[in-house]
């Protein structure tokens, strides 16, 4: 009896814990279709006002266009950089291998204001200004660990010998990985480059630090509106963002369990 009256109390304790994360998600969710001024519960009525009034907001489009942009760009560079990574690190023995991987790897474990108050103090030392670039280039460096990690968990379970069979049958190492490695890579590859697009996308620890007032993307966006004031605006903006964070790293693992299957 009390071993089931403790697994009732845990499964009671995870129940309230999942509440307290969620509840105000979908309070968001919820009060961006409220068509009043002053959200309030229970709602009266149901409309997409905000959504169309976010639409012909000029600044929010463009800091949506912004980080559009910058995720494309982020994932594109980083996918092309953990590709050959994830290759050497996973096929090929060479000095310095374990600590090149660490370097690579270790962003995802430095907490992101130290990384953006970091490189922020570095191009200050080097007396260069904030820019794009160099927004892009941290978002890189901030994504490349999670690509790397997807890829050679997936190389890892590739056996060595399909790729000595078409090297022996008179293919050349680059038609050895685009017809033979990079296929069997591809899930994996997609499935990073969403996270990173996702990560890169949702980021606003270290962007505040790196982006200028012509850079800003949406999530810095949002900072700055709640910081002026509160507006029925940030409730439909919080629920695009909300829509795009949750279904990307979704699709993102619905390919790995697609191709774990084998399918």
């Amino acid at each position: 009896m009390k071993f089931f009256s403790g697994w009732s109390l845990i499964k009671l304790y995870t129940l309230l814990v999942y509440v307290w994360m969620f509840t105000p998600i979908v309070a968001v969710v919820l009060l961006s279709f409220n068509p009043q001024q002053f959200g309030s519960f229970p709602m009266e009525g149901f409309s997409f006002k905000w959504y169309i009034k976010l639409a012909q907001n000029e600044t929010i489009l463009i800091a949506f266009k912004n980080s559009l942009v910058l995720g494309s760009l982020t994932a594109l560079i980083a996918t092309t950089i953990a590709i050959p990574a994830a290759m050497a690190f996973v096929r090929y023995d060479f000095p310095g291998k374990e600590t090149l991987n660490t370097l690579l790897l270790s962003p995802i474990m430095v907490p992101e204001v130290v990384l953006g108050v970091s490189l922020l103090l570095f191009i200050r030392w080097l007396q260069m200004p904030k820019s794009f670039a160099l927004l892009l280039m941290g978002h890189v460096v901030l994504t490349i660990p999670y690509i790397l990690l997807v890829v050679q968990a997936r190389l890892v379970g590739i056996k060595r010998e399909y790729e000595e069979a078409a090297l022996s049958l008179g293919a050349s190492p680059f038609q050895t990985f685009m017809q033979i490695t990079f296929p069997l890579l591809a899930p994996a590859i997609f499935a990073g480059m969403l996270f990173s697009f996702t990560i890169s996308f949702d980021d606003v620890t270290a962007t505040l630090f790196w982006a200028t007032a012509q850079n800003q993307t949406v999530p810095v966006k949002i900072f700055s509106m709640l910081r002026n004031s509160i507006s029925p605006d940030i409730n439909a903006l919080g629920a695009v963002m909300i829509v795009l964070t949750v279904s990307l790293p979704l699709a993102a693992g619905y390919i790995s369990r697609k191709f774990a299957r084998g399918e």
